[in-house]
């Protein structure tokens, strides 16, 4: 499908105490006891969703895991730029009536797309969902480099520069009234690959919330939302670890960093996720709108935040971000943290974020 981060490389780990159970005693005096239960599905967004829960019981379980995968696979479709669906415009609609005509689109498209261009706008345009244009050319060449490994190419810069005429995000005009999109632009294309699948972990984790789910992890391929704390009433905070970029294989090894966190959300980019070798180089899918190449910056970014979403957004932003502007921006955004991991393997963290890193003496409990 669309999305930045593949199954093939889970860069965050959720770190599950053994405790399976735990008992609480409420404001009446009576035991409630809750249970860890978890669940995973595949096939939405090109990763595998992981659910972890204490409910009290399974049933109460299975109906949050079910609920998040209906909505998931909704959401996949809506904001999909691939393919088609039966009585369904989604993001390939409005991709293919570029230039043509407005395209009436559900909400949930609406809002996304004006989401998308409201955190464009207030972080300096290094995250554009109209872009698609010159991804779509990194898309087909790093296709047929997994194809052909030994003929990898990079695609040729004129290339890049003529698709990149076509990505003026002024020129996607949004109707709220109508409930359309138009792209102005006929060569314009859309692509949410950079927020659409953390976008979605945050909308379907609010519904759930509203339902009665009080703890629990919804991670969607290294997007982790966590909800409430871990009712073994053992611990305090979730343990989320974060993946070592020099490492291929994640396992209790490969954990770089650890952090303790509840009711946020915990989101990675990096270099090692997606990407094909040309002359020994990483050539990955992160590419900064500036120079239309690779950013090359940092090994990964991680962004520590409430609201999924933003914090999905903001990861890319900062991995295409110098040090200094992205410290910057995060210093002056309300209630969010990062953490990068440098070329020399050294880290690097806001204050806020070391208070949560176990390398700075955080705990879980």
């Amino acid at each position: 499908m669309l999305m930045k981060k593949t199954v093939a490389t889970t860069i965050l780990i959720i770190l599950i105490a053994s405790l399976l159970s735990g008992c609480h005693t409420n404001q009446n005096g009576e035991k409630e006891e809750y249970t860890k239960y978890s669940d995973n599905f595949f096939d939405t967004f090109d990763t595998i969703v992981q659910v972890i829960g204490y409910t009290k019981t399974e049933e109460e379980f299975d109906s949050y895991a079910e609920k998040i995968e209906i909505r998931f696979r909704e959401l996949h479709k809506l904001y999909d730029i691939y393919s088609d669906y039966e009585g369904i415009n989604n993001i390939k609609t409005i991709n293919d009536n570029a230039g043509i005509q407005p395209v009436e689109v559900d909400k949930q498209i609406i809002d996304l797309i004006n989401f998308s261009k409201d955190w464009y706008n207030r972080t300096g345009g290094k995250t554009n969902i109209a872009m698609g244009s010159v991804l779509r050319i990194w898309h087909d060449y790093r296709g047929e480099a997994e194809r052909d490994p030994e003929n990898a190419k990079i695609p040729p810069m004129e290339k890049l520069l003529e698709a990149s005429k076509h990505t003026d995000i002024n020129k996607v005009i949004v109707d709220d009234e109508k409930g359309t999109v138009y792209l102005e632009d006929k060569e314009m294309r859309l692509d949410v690959g950079a927020v659409a699948k953390g976008y979605a972990v945050e909308v379907v984790v609010k519904e759930v919330m509203e339902e009665g789910f009080v703890s629990g992890i919804v991670d969607a391929g290294g997007n982790a939302r966590t909800i409430g704390k871990p009712l073994d009433y053992v611990r305090e905070k979730w343990g989320i670890g974060i993946q070592n970029p020099n490492e291929s294989i994640v396992s209790d090894g490969e954990v770089l960093e650890v952090i303790f966190v509840d009711n946020a959300s915990v989101v990675t980019s990096g270099d090692y996720q997606r990407y094909y070798v040309v002359d020994d180089k990483r050539i990955h899918h992160i590419i900064d709108p500036e120079t239309f190449m690779p950013g090359d910056y940092f090994r990964s970014v991680t962004i520590v935040t409430e609201d999924s979403g933003i914090a999905d957004f903001l990861s890319t932003t900062i991995f295409l971000m110098s040090y200094e502007k992205g410290k910057n921006l995060v210093d002056n955004l309300e209630g969010v943290e990062a953490i990068w991991v440098m070329f020399d393997k050294t880290v690097r963290a806001t204050d806020g974020a070391k208070k949560i890193m176990k390398s700075q003496g955080a705990k879980g409990g």
